[in-house]
């Protein structure tokens, strides 16, 4: 098996054991070579393809989609063509590279122990038209088609479009923070939008709320207040559902750290689960492939704290070094304490 292979086979497994199906971005995500920020761009339609974005080329992903499609007959996998359409104003079908037929990047491959409820389910939803994506703006911009600027703009065929030209003015936000209320007036309004903004600092785009008619809202508001009772009831069961299950998820976590560093203390490896896998943090602990325990993830959850708490990378970076230069610095001591770890 070549490294590619094992490389793929192990992206797969993680993406597999998550959601109950894989896809060829599931891989390039999961090998570094695209970050999720640059696939929610190519999903608003904001590049022609999504090789543009990739760190490898068209002829890498579409070997790597032959060896995942190998990978998946081989362990009796189900193939499920799937709609790829953009979140732009114009719903126009994705592209994945610049030259060549794109069909096997449509694939998704479906767990083989799903029942035909739940692959019919899963494949409906996949091939679901997606939310039309307005953008927070964060710099200058100009509108394609009237030359006005403003502070959400929308993807079009022929560039970014302010909510005027979109038709989508007439729109009331909602910002996010109440799902219910969310949830329902979306179902509530015939015409809705997703509205985000690029948070530069996590290098993702992360939901700020919804645009949806006026009416669709006052009716929403209407039915929250008529249940508000069971819902806060339900949201207090969730709370202590979710803290158990993140005592599991530690629990498990610092039992595979001291699998793979038998000799680290185990006080210090429940400390780097208990950091690692904080619920909403974005560290690697709650990464897919972490919460499936990974080996890799566990292990760059073991080298962050190790870096971090026993060489002098904070104090280098405090300093001024480069982030390359500090890591390059502390690699010795880093080694050290791993190795000691793994005796």
């Amino acid at each position: 098996m070549s490294k590619l292979q094992r490389r793929v086979v192990t992206a797969a497994e993680a993406a597999l054991a998550q959601r109950k199906y894989v896809s060829v971005v599931d891989i390039a995500v999961g090998l570094g070579w695209l970050r999720s920020a640059q696939v929610d761009q190519w999903r608003q339609g904001r590049v022609a393809t999504l090789e543009e974005l990739a760190a490898v080329d068209g002829a890498r992903l579409r070997d790597t989609a032959d060896l995942l499609g190998r990978w998946a007959r081989e362990g009796g996998l189900t193939p499920s063509e799937t709609a790829y359409i953009a979140g732009n104003r114009d719903r126009a079908p994705l592209k994945f590279v610049a030259h060549g037929d794109d069909a096997v990047f449509r694939i998704h491959w479906l767990a083989p122990d799903l029942s035909p409820a739940r692959r019919a389910q899963l494949v409906q939803r996949q091939n679901k038209a997606p939310d039309l994506v307005v953008v927070e703006a964060t710099s200058e911009w100009s509108c394609a088609e009237c030359s006005d600027t403003g502070p959400y703009l929308i993807m079009s065929d022929t560039g970014p479009l302010c909510l005027t030209c979109a038709d989508l003015d007439h729109l009331e936000f909602l910002p996010a923070g109440d799902a219910a209320l969310s949830r329902r007036a979306k179902k509530e309004s015939t015409l809705a939008a997703i509205v985000v903004r690029l948070n530069t600092r996590r290098k993702r785009y992360e939901r700020k709320g919804i645009l949806v008619e006026e009416q669709a809202l006052a009716r929403a508001e209407e039915q929250c207040l008529a249940d508000e009772e069971v819902r806060l009831r339900r949201r207090e069961r969730d709370t202590v559902r979710r803290a158990t299950q993140d005592d599991e998820f530690r629990v498990r976590m610092a039992a595979e750290i001291l699998r793979l560093f038998p000799r680290c203390p185990e006080e210090r490896a429940t400390e780097i689960a208990e950091h690692a896998a904080v619920r909403g943090s974005g560290r690697v602990g709650r990464s897919a492939a972490a919460k499936v325990l990974d080996r890799e993830a566990v292990t760059l959850a073991v080298v962050a704290s190790v870096r971090h708490l026993d060489t002098d990378y904070d104090r280098l970076l405090m300093d001024g070094v480069p982030r390359r230069d500090a890591r390059t610095a502390i690699r010795e001591t880093l080694d050290r304490v791993l190795e000691s770890w793994r005796e």
